[in-house]
């Protein structure tokens, strides 16, 4: 089959419609990309905040705790308000919002001492941390409206044939602008700001405050941070003026459907009667049928759970575990665990591929290989011996890191597919919530487990999760590639 052969039919219209794929694509990927922007900035900024008011990791968890929460409710919630306003209208005001919350946060601290009338000390510091956390909350919110709008309508321009293919490339977005995040404000934090160094009192302080939150060498990187005071405010307002500029090119560039710019529909996505019975009724019994009742999307979601939980455990605790079991130093730690997460992009390139090519659009069965690709990388790191090097040690956790963000992206692909075009948002914000519980509890998992019985337990812990996962997906082999007939036999 030659590539595009599955938009033949759709004669002189084809090129035009190609062209506004790629489109969609590339603008969406761009859009979600800043997404990240606006909302990865927080990490880098968090130590700067630390030396200049003290504010403690303790205080910064609940505020991620809470924001994490909001944010897997805000994307189901949001799954079905795209399915009733434009979802380009709905990522734009998303990204506008985002920004007008960073902005806000940049602003913060002025806030804060506008409020208590003191300029520092615990009054300031509390009125800072409840700002903080309302802005974040806020932000998260309004983060929520970016992935549903992208998992609507990309099915709407993307054959089911090859949507994990090229959903799988898109799907790279947002390790792109987590990375990018990184980079761009790690620069902020060590160029901009005001150099009040040789100011005594300001240097005492923020010496008070890394000493007081356990930080090594408080005396040393007091200096350093002295440099760049208020350093901090611009991790939040660059990102918040790129945020104005891609929600503007999401509002213009943009377009839900291939009708939006009168073209015909995908072939062979018929969704029977449906599309002539566009009721309140018709749509309540389509999500009826094609998401609660759907074994198939009910499948997927309980499988997320364990997804994340295998991936969030090595993501977040990795440069803990290495450092504390494997005696790596924290420095090589976060390379090894970097180098997790670029496998993780191949890998989510290959498994899109894998899906198209060799099992014929079902993602669900490259899930359960890719389920089991990680367990046997992880039960070799298990075994691995105390001696064994950095290059040994990084190579067994890129290869599951390879395997495990295949799932990752590839759930949330053929939910697209099972649940149709039209129910996909929905779909994906029943497994959001599901994701993120998951990783909650990989969060508490790892750490009783670590605590009460040690990080080999740990590793074992993670490789029976992910066996479960695997067999929650072999569950699912005989289903079929997508829900189009389903759909098409819906009797309104």
């Amino acid at each position: 089959m030659k590539t595009n052969s599955v938009y033949s039919s759709l004669g002189e219209n084809k090129k035009r419609f190609l062209s506004w794929q790629m489109r969609t694509i590339l603008i969406t990927m761009v859009g979600y990309a800043i997404f990240y922007f606006v909302r990865k900035n927080f990490s880098l900024a968090m130590p700067g905040l630390t030396a200049e008011y003290g504010i403690s990791n303790k205080s910064f968890g609940w505020i991620i705790f809470a924001g994490s929460l909001v944010y897997g409710f805000s994307r189901f919630i949001n799954g079905y308000l795209v399915d009733r306003v434009k979802g380009r209208i709905v990522m734009a005001l998303g990204l506008l919002l985002c920004a007008a919350a960073n902005f806000a946060f940049g602003f913060g601290a002025d806030f804060s001492s506008w409020i208590t009338g003191v300029e520092n000390g615990p009054r300031m510091v509390e009125t800072l941390i409840l700002v903080m956390g309302v802005t974040i909350i806020f932000n998260q919110w309004f983060q929520g409206m970016g992935y549903p709008p992208c998992a609507r309508i990309l099915p709407h321009w993307i054959h089911p044939s090859e949507l994990a293919t090229k959903m799988s490339i898109w799907n790279c977005s947002h390790s792109i602008g987590a990375a990018l995040a990184v980079i761009v404000c790690g620069y902020l934090m060590g160029s901009l700001g005001v150099n009040l160094s040789n100011n005594a009192e300001v240097v005492g302080r923020i010496t008070e405050n890394l000493t007081n939150n356990g930080v090594a060498d408080a005396a040393e990187q007091a200096l350093v941070y002295a440099q760049h005071v208020g350093a901090w405010e611009w991790c939040f307002w660059l990102p918040a003026c790129l945020a104005v500029a891609g929600a503007i090119v999401i509002f213009i560039g943009l377009r839900d459907e291939p009708k939006d710019v009168k073209l015909p529909d995908l072939p062979d996505t018929n969704l029977g009667s449906y599309e002539n019975a566009m009721s309140k009724s018709a749509r309540k019994k389509f999500e009826l049928e094609m998401v609660w009742k759907n074994r198939w999307v009910w499948t997927f979601c309980v499988a997320n759970l364990f997804v994340y939980v295998v991936r969030m455990g090595v993501l977040d605790w990795g440069p803990k575990f290495l450092t504390e079991s494997r005696g790596l130093s924290i420095k090589d730690a976060g390379w090894t665990v970097a180098a997790f997460e670029i496998a993780g992009i191949v890998g989510t390139l290959f498994a899109g591929w894998a899906t198209d090519h060799l099992f014929k659009g079902k993602g669900h069965r490259m899930c359960v290989v890719c389920m089991l690709g990680a367990a046997l990388f992880m039960t070799i790191f298990r075994f691995l011996p105390d001696t064994a090097g950095l290059t040994i040690t990084a190579l067994v956790l890129v290869g599951a890191g390879f395997f495990i963000y295949g799932p990752q992206a590839l759930i949330g692909i053929e939910l697209g597919n099972q649940a149709t075009k039209e129910a996909s948002a929905r779909a994906n914000g029943i497994a959001g919530i599901l994701g993120y519980l998951g990783s909650g509890l990989s969060g508490l998992l790892v750490g009783y487990v670590a605590d009460i019985y040690g990080w080999t337990r740990v590793f074992e812990t993670i490789i029976i999760v992910a066996i479960i996962g695997m067999f929650v997906l072999i569950s699912m082999w005989k289903a079929p590639r997508d829900g189009y007939e389903r759909a098409s036999k819906i009797k309104y």
